[in-house]
């Protein structure tokens, strides 16, 4: 079976071997981030057929990376197999093995 993992400053952040893949992104389940790491931010985006994200800082190490992480909460009908799952960016390595 295939396990992704979402590694940043050294530490696995993310590990699970159910995933959804949209758009080039895995999506973790919610379950499956190590939450000590994720600090909820007041930032948001907009995607016209997901909905509403919303954004996690993470703090590894005393390392931030800010808005590094998102999640849709209450997505739209087009998205919903991504409701309460976290995809990263902004150099969060993400792989599948």
């Amino acid at each position: 079976m295939v396990v992704a993992k979402a590694t940043w400053n050294g530490t696995v952040i993310a590990e699970t071997k159910t995933f959804e893949e949209v758009e080039g992104n895995l999506y973790f389940p919610l379950e499956s981030i190590k939450k000590e790491y994720f600090k909820d931010t007041t930032y948001t985006t907009s995607c016209p057929w997901k909905g509403k994200a919303n954004y996690f800082t993470l703090d590894v190490s005393g390392q931030k990376n800010e808005n590094a992480a998102w999640i849709y909460k209450a997505p739209f009908e087009a998205a919903a197999k991504i409701k309460d799952h976290v995809a990263f960016w902004k150099g969060v390595k993400v792989t599948k093995e």
